[in-house]
């Protein structure tokens, strides 16, 4: 609790959400980062405790008591902690919530590694994702099996947690609102997909030039294809009809249709809606 207590800190001030001129510093944004993945992996395996004390280690077959009495053991990684609940505790993690997860732990990684890429808005609308499945997850299976003493202690610090939900949520909506709106009125609201960083529908693909307009992130053709859409499983790229480069891919949705998918290439900027055959 008190991991996520200081990233909603750290990101909006108790729940009031920043604008311009007191936007978090770099420094408020790196630790943001690194205590809400702490937060992720301590609520996570705290879980998987409950079912067994040896579950949490790396490999089962060499847990000892001695040895997690003491601290001495490597713990599983947050992909096989979600495995373990999945297929174990039977716990329901969704594939967007997974994805989430997955994107934050690397997040970490390269900020521990590299130093932060990220922009604030960008670290804004991912870490609202997590809070919110932290929440929800708290709420639904851990809070359960608390103590009466400790559900009144985590009490107040998980209401202050809801309200810096509440506070992010509304940056992400309100700076999204007006995001779309300039696109929208530019005429770039039929080339504007997700972005791979944000995951808001703002990254306008130009041939030569991908700018997502809500975390202000830029990638090359090459990068942005690589990764394509983070909320869809694609297959390989296509070859365009249009420019005949391996550059086109399927199931891509724009800000102006959101619903349709289209078969798309990052080359040319041709798009037509998908086969339902």
């Amino acid at each position: 609790m008190d991991y996520l207590s200081s990233v909603v800190e750290l990101l909006n001030g108790e729940g009031v959400t920043w604008f311009a001129d007191d936007a978090p510093t770099p420094r408020d944004v790196k630790y943001a980062v690194l205590h809400l993945q702490a937060a992720a992996e301590v609520l996570l395996k705290a879980r998987l405790l409950r079912e067994h004390w040896s579950l949490v280690f790396k490999d089962p077959g060499q847990a000892s008591e001695r040895r997690f009495r003491e601290g001495d053991f490597e713990t599983c990684g947050t992909d096989e902690t979600v495995r373990r609940l999945r297929s174990i505790a039977g716990v329901a993690i969704s594939e967007a919530d997974q994805r989430a997860l997955k994107a934050l732990a690397k997040d970490r990684n390269a900020l521990q590694h590299y130093g932060l890429s990220l922009s604030a808005p960008a670290v804004e609308a991912r870490a609202g994702s997590v809070l919110d499945f932290l929440v929800r997850f708290l709420d639904e299976e851990l809070r359960p099996g608390l103590a009466p003493g400790e559900e009144h202690e985590i009490g107040t610090d998980l209401d202050r947690v809801r309200q810096g939900v509440l506070g992010i949520d509304a940056f992400v909506v309100q700076r999204t609102k007006r995001v779309h709106g300039e696109l929208t009125e530019n005429g770039q609201a039929n080339r504007a997909v997700r972005c791979p960083e944000c995951y808001v529908a703002a990254l306008v693909v130009e041939p030569g030039s991908n700018r997502c307009h809500f975390c202000g992130r830029s990638y090359p053709d090459a990068s942005l294809l690589a990764r394509g859409d983070p909320w869809r499983s694609e297959p390989d790229p296509l070859t365009c009809s249009e420019c005949q480069e391996p550059t086109a891919r399927k199931g891509v949705s724009f800000l102006d249709d959101p619903t349709t998918l289209y078969l798309f290439c990052y080359a040319c900027a041709a798009r037509k809606p998908c086969s339902t055959t």
